[in-house]
């Protein structure tokens, strides 16, 4: 059995839940990756910030939901290899007129507390910014919630998270920084074991062509070449 940890949210094209089933293109992934181990797959929902203490404790075998591979994370989290690169977006409300980033001088950005992307807002000078620190239920929903209401002014995420966002009149993306960040499933250092086996299974399902019909299924942007390789 492996037992992968993530949140509850409704984050299309990435990951949602239905009558208790998941869908998108996290849990495909994770359920090829599981088939190829001959493993079950139970999914573990936590909220963001008890992710890594209930890793740590031993309770669950990795987390999966869009942790991207940082030095400093690497510290924590013994990573697999990447199944996903993806870049940075910035989405605010239909009316507003933002296109790069200094337009946000005196603004106010929102981003996951300790995120990649709350650090790459942070490079952006003369901006005003606002950690969503993980504790909520949903800290997606809170953070659009926070935009919709005029507490913000944009959110920065990974540029996928907003794909169910965007049929909605009410946003629209400002841009997009092509920062590629690798993401990865994380464990508790001393488990290579695990690594190699999820490693090996990701490997095969890169070479057969799995991934990318998965990836393609889900995203309409484009195959990372970096997989084809």
């Amino acid at each position: 059995m492996l037992k992968f940890i993530c949140a509850d949210l409704d984050a299309r094209p990435l990951f949602w839940t239905e009558k208790n089933k998941r869908f998108g293109f996290e849990p495909e992934i994770a359920q090829t990756i599981a088939n190829e181990m001959g493993e079950e797959l139970q999914w573990i929902f936590l909220k963001w910030s008890d992710f890594a203490p209930f890793l740590l404790s031993g309770e669950a075998d990795a987390i999966m939901c869009g942790s991207a591979i940082t030095q400093a994370r690497e510290k924590q989290f013994l990573y697999s290899k990447p199944y996903a690169y993806f870049n940075e977006s910035v989405l605010i409300r239909s009316e507003d007129q933002f296109e790069k980033p200094e337009d946000f001088q005196n603004k106010t950005l929102g981003a996951i507390h300790e995120s990649t992307n709350m650090a790459l807002a942070q490079q952006w000078q003369e901006c005003q910014y606002r950690a969503f620190d993980g504790t909520s239920d949903n800290v997606f929903k809170e953070m659009i919630d926070a935009l919709i209401n005029k507490e913000i002014d944009g959110v920065v995420d990974d540029e996928p998270a907003f794909g169910g966002l965007l049929t909605d009149s009410q946003f629209k993306l400002a841009f997009t920084v092509e920062t590629m960040n690798p993401w990865g499933i994380a464990m508790k250092h001393g488990n290579e074991n695990l690594q190699k086996n999820i490693n090996s299974a990701l490997e095969k399902i890169i070479s057969n062509s799995i991934h990318q019909d998965i990836w393609d299924r889900n995203f309409k942007i484009s195959y990372p070449k970096i997989f084809n390789i």
